[in-house]
């Protein structure tokens, strides 16, 4: 067995250390690195002859996920294992749609990541224990990570959402005035607010968003 692979990380010194663990088996064949997702696109125009990708997540001019996608579509023989110093849920949910055959973190011992490799080509997903279990938790909930950067940003007081969920069940302003017992200027003045928080134009706008968001 010659299993051909690829490192795709902006540090050498991770590069070396990883090369070194594939260095302890015959089967495995390294092919040569790169510093980013753009120069491993060049490289595979050339010869996508490859069997499996060690992708770093974090890199300069194309990340880690935005490449996966990208080798994905065009190169789908290839398979791609994240090997990365990050565990946290975006990067793991984002990875596994980008289409990541497996992810591992860096700190992996040789044969494991033998085992991950052998386990990869097979048709498994190599994934250490705690990535598993987070992903288990991302497949139940998928849903709050997606809205996760948008959730941190939108900050309502409380009194901008009561206004929302008045709004939500189609009141007029006239009718949330009487209902908070505010003034109608104090209403128009919470409602601005909180489309510029959303980011919104319209009230369908703003009760669609803040639903996404779980904000109402």
């Amino acid at each position: 067995m010659n299993i051909k692979i690829a490192i795709v990380d902006d540090n050498t010194f991770l590069i070396n250390t990883v090369k070194e663990k594939l260095s302890f088996f015959d089967d495995l064949n390294y092919k040569f690195s790169v510093l980013n997702g753009s120069e491993l696109l060049k490289k595979l125009e050339e010869n996508s002859n490859l069997d499996l990708i060690l992708m770093d997540i974090e890199m300069p001019i194309l990340n880690g996920i935005e490449t996966t996608e990208i080798v994905k579509q065009k190169y789908p023989h290839i398979k791609i294992i994240m090997l990365t110093v990050f565990d946290n849920d975006e990067n793991i949910f984002n990875a596994i749609k980008a289409g990541a055959d497996g992810y591992l973190l860096k700190e992996i011992n040789a044969k494991d990541l033998h085992d991950g490799i052998i386990e990869t080509l097979n048709g498994g997903a190599a994934m250490n224990p705690s990535i598993a279990m987070k992903t288990l938790k991302l497949l139940r909930n998928p849903i709050e990570i997606e809205n996760q950067q948008e959730k941190e940003d939108i900050k309502l007081t409380e009194r901008e959402t009561d206004v929302l969920e008045q709004l939500s069940k189609g009141l007029s302003y006239q009718a949330i005035a009487e209902n908070l017992i505010l003034s109608h200027g104090t209403i128009r003045k919470h409602i601005e607010n909180t489309y510029r928080k959303l980011q919104v134009h319209n009230k369908l706008e703003a009760v669609q968003k803040a639903k996404k968001n779980n904000l109402i």
